[in-house]
């Protein structure tokens, strides 16, 4: 009969609860993670892969971000997983949008961490091939950003946890119920003396009632992905334009984004409706992952909107471009949102912890937070 017992129980094998699971098996604890699902199949698998700091306000965060960076460098230092540390490029084809990035640039200088330079069109094409040079003013380069192949990644890194620190996996099985020191998934009972609850956008099971007085509620982003561009094309840097100025939090502050704002609202009133912007990086398979837009609420539909793709593929096309612009699949995902918040973290009873909320951000952010919480 198998010890039931354990230092830290984490329920969810996404990628906050490998975080978890992580952090608390280098410490040398005795670590048991449990997943519904026979793998992980939620929003950390279904994302760009990008490990993205630069999306991240100077001070703490930025600090968590650059910190998850690390842990991500090493975890795939000593497991053989895919990254590449090919740095980002947001590029600009408006007045406004050179003036953003320039602010930023300014006042980045001053901040540790921060590496960037501001590139003229010119120099643009030597960090990317797939960047459309015409009407192109400038692009603000950083080379923080790293990209991983989230759709593998995430099995590998369990696959890690379990050969290296002898984490123990239970896939195939739901926890049920929760109380202090134990968890149960209705037929057996393990021991743990803290429980990390990290179920992302399914949290109508355990504390069902926590997360509706939090005001926790989803969203909805849809993705797509191109056919494996021919041998030895290679995107460079992860791309991104005027409209992903809107999106991150490290650019919220700068006066000069007002412009940038209301020209796009003028432009196409869907892109703030539909909360899209387009990002672009390119996985360990060759295939370009595309996307995405942002649709909130607690009655997520489960049907895509072709509508949703055109819109993120038209205003694709006016940055970027690919020898093979197939598009081979769509999908869309699913991640809890905390408005005003970066996670949302809660001891529901003692020693037990909701870990959850991280808005999008979780592949940027767990680890750090993670080194935070355990």
């Amino acid at each position: 009969m198998s010890d039931h017992s354990f230092d830290v129980a984490v329920v969810g094998a996404g990628i906050v609860g490998l975080a978890i699971a992580y952090q608390a098996a280098q410490k040398g604890q005795r670590v048991v993670v449990f997943e519904r699902n026979a793998r992980a199949i939620g929003a950390s698998i279904r994302n760009f892969g990008l490990v993205w700091p630069i999306g991240q306000p100077a001070g703490h965060l930025f600090d968590r971000a650059m910190r998850s960076r690390e842990t991500w460098l090493k975890i795939a230092a000593e497991s053989g997983i895919w990254i590449k540390q090919n740095g980002s490029l947001h590029l600009a084809y408006h007045d406004d949008e050179l003036a953003v990035l320039d602010d930023f640039n300014q006042i980045a200088t001053h901040e540790e961490g921060y590496r960037l330079k501001i590139l003229t069109p010119e120099e643009v094409p030597a960090y990317s091939p797939a960047v459309k040079t015409q009407g192109l003013k400038g692009a603000l380069w950083s080379d923080t950003e790293c990209t991983v192949t989230s759709r593998h990644a995430i099995g590998q890194i369990a696959a890690h946890l379990e050969q290296r620190y002898g984490v123990e996996f239970h896939f195939g099985t739901a926890i049920t119920h929760v109380e202090a020191g134990c968890l149960s998934d209705f037929y057996d009972i393990w021991k743990a003396d803290r429980v990390y609850l990290c179920s992302g956008a399914e949290f109508e099971t355990l504390y069902p009632r926590v997360f509706r007085e939090s005001g926790i509620t989803k969203c909805k982003l849809q993705m797509l992905r191109t056919a494996p561009q021919p041998p030895g094309w290679d995107l460079g840097a992860s791309l991104c334009a005027g409209l992903t100025l809107l999106h991150y939090s490290s650019f919220a502050q700068l006066g000069s984004l007002a412009a940038v704002r209301e020209r796009y609202r003028l432009e196409n009133p869907d892109f703030e409706r539909l909360g899209i912007h387009v990002l672009v990086s390119q996985i360990s398979t060759g295939e370009v992952i595309l996307g995405d837009s942002h649709e909130y609420g607690l009655d997520i539909s489960p049907f895509d909107s072709k509508t949703i793709d055109k819109i993120i593929l038209d205003y694709l096309g006016t940055f970027a471009q690919f020898p093979e612009a197939v598009i081979a699949e769509n999908w869309h995902g699913v991640y809890p949102k905390l408005a005003g918040q970066t996670e949302f973290v809660q001891e529901v009873e003692p020693g037990i912890w909701i870990v959850n909320g991280l808005s999008g951000a979780g592949m940027t952010m767990s680890f750090g937070l993670a080194q935070e919480l355990v």
